[in-house]
């Protein structure tokens, strides 16, 4: 049985992609590796044609959530990158190395955003 904290952070991560009115969810994948390992997948589709795909691999330490990896990619109708957040780690000069955000013409660095923000970062660039 999955652990108190993942079941909480699913259950509202759940709750907030589905309240996303102009889309629809097309994947979403809860894979449990043990109790307190988890890796989320998911993907929206938008009224106007764009996509938000959503990856996570989370694991529970001391109690507490972390993320061990995530990407949080939102591209236009064109295929085109709008932004993702990730934490690959290729851009070491960064000061929040792993952390960074990719716009269309840069990369900045950043610190992880809650699904939260990512999804009102989404409704903002949709309007």
């Amino acid at each position: 049985m999955p652990v108190d904290p993942v079941l909480k952070y699913l259950k509202d991560t759940e709750l907030a992609f589905g309240s996303l009115s102009t889309g629809y969810i097309e994947r979403y994948e809860e894979e449990f590796l043990t109790p307190e390992r988890v890796n989320l997948r998911i993907r929206v589709r938008f009224s106007k044609g764009q996509m938000l795909e959503w990856n996570e691999a989370i694991i529970v330490e001391n109690g507490h959530l972390e993320h061990l990896g995530y990407r949080y990619h939102f591209q236009g109708r064109d295929n085109d990158l709008i932004f993702r957040y990730d934490n690959t780690p290729h851009f070491p000069g960064l000061e929040t190395f792993p952390n960074h955000k990719h716009l269309p013409d840069k990369v900045s660095a950043t610190k992880r955003p809650s699904f939260l923000e990512v999804l009102e970062e989404v409704k903002k660039l949709r309007r």
